[in-house]
């Protein structure tokens, strides 16, 4: 599979002098023809400003940015807007032309390349189609939910037959349910027409519901990068530990309960091998040892188990010794030990 994407050496740098801000330092990034590529941070860590590099809306201050075979930075004001027919984004504000008709909206990219209005119009009402919003061709985007001005948003988006779908936290402004039907539409998309997309977006479970891989920035750099099944096994960063297992407020893990004092603690990780409850059944058949299930964050990614369990060992050393050896003898699973463990 080829890179459609390839970013050298990139560094982006607002203003000058001592107030200068660095929001992207040394971006090194290649993403792969037809994949589903995430890009997960916190707040400020760079990722807007990196997708909007993509396609130039940004220029970067340092490096290159090639798209489909052409270096963008390398491009004339004129041959830039050629090469952005081949780019569609997505944005959290669906940025509808409010006077326009749905229809029209769709039709807007296919309005500015001089397309007959016959067909631009029968190409808008396919999209609609494959949105699910054919019946409301005639309405206004105030008269739809969020969910169905994202949908508007979409079918703008690949209008033009792009090569690579940018979605810039395309599901923030809406509610689970919608998130995950609008994921769902992208993921459709993406394997009807083989479009690349990148998803920008602070929320792991929009990374597991449908990307293949995935970087992880921090402070303006990628910290890590691999596929969502390794990156969810084992997280190599401070910063993708804590965007994996959520916490609450005061920084404890969600869904733990608190430790019984001197009880040996481990954290097992699944890799996609495995299902959870058979582990513990089996502790206790095959071992006669019951282990306390102290927190847990585990999740299904394209029908296969991962993320990770923390579970308390017997007191007794020889217990906890046995059920550590019986579970580090296993293939499917990673078990570590968790010092001084607190919930």
């Amino acid at each position: 599979m080829d890179d459609i994407i390839q970013i050298k050496d990139m560094t982006k740098t607002f203003g000058s002098g001592d107030g200068a801000i660095t929001a992207l330092r040394d971006i090194n990034l290649d993403i792969r023809r037809g994949e589903i590529f995430g890009i997960i941070g916190l707040s400020g860590a760079g990722k807007s400003t990196l997708v909007r590099c993509i396609n130039l809306l940004e220029r970067p201050t340092e490096g290159s940015v090639s798209v489909a075979g052409k270096t963008l930075t390398d491009l004339s004001e004129a041959e830039l807007r050629r090469a952005r027919q081949s780019i569609g984004m997505i944005f959290q504000s669906f940025n509808l032309l409010m006077q326009r008709t749905v229809l029209d909206n769709v039709c807007f990219p296919l309005e500015l390349q001089k397309m007959p209005k016959s067909q631009r119009q029968e190409r808008g009402m396919e999209l609609l189609r494959i949105v699910g919003l054919a019946d409301r061709a005639n309405a206004y985007p105030a008269q739809l939910s969020g969910g169905q001005k994202q949908r508007v948003a979409i079918a703008r988006a690949v209008a033009n037959n792009p090569q690579v779908l940018l979605c810039d936290e395309a599901t923030s402004a809406l509610d689970p349910n919608t998130t995950r039907s609008i994921l769902d539409l992208i993921r459709d998309i993406n394997r009807t027409t083989g479009v690349t997309v990148v998803v920008i977006t602070h929320e792991m479970k929009v990374i597991e519901q449908i990307c293949h891989r995935v970087a992880v920035i921090d402070k303006s750099q990628i910290v890590e990068l691999g596929d969502v099944s390794e990156v969810f096994t084992s997280p190599k960063s401070d910063i993708a530990r804590e965007l994996i297992l959520p916490r609450h407020e005061d920084g404890s893990e969600t869904g733990v309960i608190p430790q019984l004092v001197g009880t040996k603690v481990i954290r097992v990780v699944f890799n996609g091998g495995t299902a959870y409850e058979p582990l513990i059944a089996s502790l206790a058949i095959d071992c006669g040892i019951k282990v306390n299930i102290l927190g847990a964050d585990t999740r299904n990614i394209d029908g296969k188990a991962f993320g990770s369990m923390l579970l308390g060992l017997p007191h007794d050393p020889l217990q906890a010794a046995r059920a550590m050896a019986y579970i580090q003898d296993r293939q499917d699973v990673v078990a570590e030990e968790v010092p001084d463990y607190h919930a």
